[in-house]
């Protein structure tokens, strides 16, 4: 009996019971579309989280003013005053994975406007911060090195800012009073959001120039953090590296002695919450896989119950010259085609139900090729699996037996 055949016989079967059918694919329709809902969830989420901290920097290394102990006391981060503009200029020049670094500190300040006041962050940099930082400019531009060099009066200011102080009017152009200084505002930047990283947002900051921040507002020479960005994503371990070695021989820092800097790479914490998305994606997954295998359970049941019925059709059969292959291959293919069509029911609910929990919850949910794909290959083993033994059964069964069932 060729393949054809036996599907037409196999949906035919089906068909004759069709309430049975349905309420047995259920399991499968569920469970499908429970997996794909639930890893559509765990994927948005990694995605989402990746997306944050590419808006951190492009292949960006954060060092920082590292601790120190006095007195048995450990002060912790910053309190060194080690790093200083020349380490940027070495770190450029010697170290060859580096594409661009940017030295920066900071303080916080009440920014006034008018009526309106906001205390905020204050950072002091280079031009070279913003392309480091991949941070474009939704009006104005930012500073030059003639600002850096002169110490100018200009800042460039974060969403958040903006909204606080310049709620109804346009802010590129107009002047700002930081402290008891004005400063006239050059730029807006895009608002980037919360900081997956650093836990902070990222918008609500003031940027100036680095020497004016340090000359006219806090007076330390020193830095408290350089911002570096490495040729490549694979390429920043390298770079790590590199200004590890540099900056421990610039600093004199002798070889049982501890850092007095530390050196973050953004990879490291890009992979462990990939690491820590797949980890709940799977167990998700996991859940949610549990109701495949009742349907499964459920597809076995039926079928035996289905060879217990057709006994006598299935006697017939052979005494007409069907095999015991060709009665093995008829079950198992319907219990596969019941499978099949609860796995592609499946695949459209899991589909609608994250586009449901999408527009309504506002989850990101990513419900990727790969997962629907495994979603079909899934619901097939299963038809496989669980169709093999009553299919087994109905073979074996004796024709003259069969034929005298009742």
């Amino acid at each position: 009996m060729d393949l054809l055949s036996t599907l037409r016989i196999a949906l035919r079967a089906l068909a004759r019971n069709k309430m049975r059918s349905t309420l047995t694919m259920l399991g499968i329709i569920i469970g499908v579309g429970a997996v794909i809902a639930m890893v559509g969830i765990g994927q948005g989420a990694d995605q989402t989280v990746q997306r944050q901290i590419a808006n951190l920097g492009s292949n960006m290394l954060f060092v920082s003013s590292g601790s120190m102990n006095r007195g048995g006391l450990n002060l912790g981060w910053g309190a060194t005053k080690t790093l200083v503009r020349a380490d940027v200029a070495a770190i450029v020049r010697e170290c060859h994975a580096v594409a661009a670094a940017a030295p920066g500190t900071q303080t916080s300040a009440q920014v006034v406007y008018e009526n309106d006041n906001w205390g905020t962050r204050i950072t002091g940099t280079t031009p070279e911060y913003f392309e480091i930082r991949t941070w474009p400019f939704q009006s104005g531009a930012g500073f030059t090195e003639d600002d850096v060099t002169n110490a100018a009066n200009v800042a460039a200011i974060g969403e958040t800012v903006r909204k606080n102080l310049f709620s109804t009017t346009e802010a590129v152009g107009k002047t700002i009073r930081i402290g008891n200084l004005p400063f006239k505002v050059v730029g807006v930047l895009v608002a980037k959001g919360q900081s997956p990283a650093m836990n902070e947002d990222q918008d609500d900051t003031i940027i100036v120039p680095l020497t004016t921040l340090q000359k006219k507002i806090t007076g330390q020479p020193w830095l408290r953090f350089i911002m570096v960005s490495a040729k490549s994503r694979s390429g920043s371990y390298a770079a790590q590296q590199q200004i590890q070695a540099l900056l421990r021989d610039r600093h004199r820092i002798r070889q049982e002695q501890p850092d007095d800097f530390t050196v973050r790479n953004l990879a490291d914490l890009a992979d462990l919450a990939s690491e820590a998305s797949k980890v709940m994606t799977g167990l998700l997954a996991s859940i949610a896989g549990v109701s495949l295998l009742v349907g499964g359970i459920g597809i076995m049941n039926i079928m035996l119950v289905s060879v217990t019925e057709r006994t006598r059709e299935i006697g017939v059969r052979m005494a007409i010259g069907a095999t015991e292959g060709d009665v093995q291959r008829q079950f198992l293919i319907e219990a596969v085609v019941m499978s099949l069509i609860g796995g592609a029911l499946g695949i459209a609910v899991g589909v609608g139900a994250s586009l449901l929990i999408a527009s309504t919850a506002g989850w990101p949910i990513l419900v990727s090729a790969s997962a629907i794909a495994g979603a079909a290959v899934v619901a097939m083993a299963i038809g496989i699996f669980f169709g093999y033994y009553p299919a087994q059964k109905a073979a074996r069964l004796d024709p003259i037996e069969a034929l005298r069932y009742e």
